[in-house]
């Protein structure tokens, strides 16, 4: 598993088109994309196995997009445009992608779901 950090820029980006841009769903096979704040308890839990996955490299295929959007400057209008846009408050928001199409959405997701989801 690869693991990305959404930019300011690429947050921004997000907004501008109202939704994942293609070149991130299109970026491997399989791609997820966590949106959450850096204070939630279930983002810790959820971070902790994308992290020790990302270094035992399970699934070279898997990339995964982390924006932890309360340290951006925009902070409140990325969180109204991801509440409205996904119709979804709740943190964390994970979307799921195959070949580029959308798979589902979860909010927090244990590790044997979160690989399951993405499985061919």
């Amino acid at each position: 598993m690869i693991r990305r950090n959404i930019t300011e820029e690429q947050a921004k980006v997000i907004m501008e088109k109202g939704d994942i841009p293609e070149d991130f769903r299109r970026y491997s096979r399989k791609v997820a994309v966590v949106l959450t704040q850096g204070w939630c308890p279930q983002w810790r839990a959820m971070n902790s196995y994308l992290s020790r996955l990302g270094w035992e490299k399970t699934d070279s295929e898997i990339v995964v997009f982390v924006l932890v959007y309360d340290r951006l400057s925009f902070f409140y209008d990325f969180m109204r445009f991801k509440e409205s846009r996904f119709h979804n408050d709740h943190i964390p928001y994970v979307r799921f992608y195959r070949d580029g199409g959308f798979v589902g959405d979860s909010n927090y997701i244990g590790e044997p779901d979160f690989l399951h989801i993405l499985k061919d």
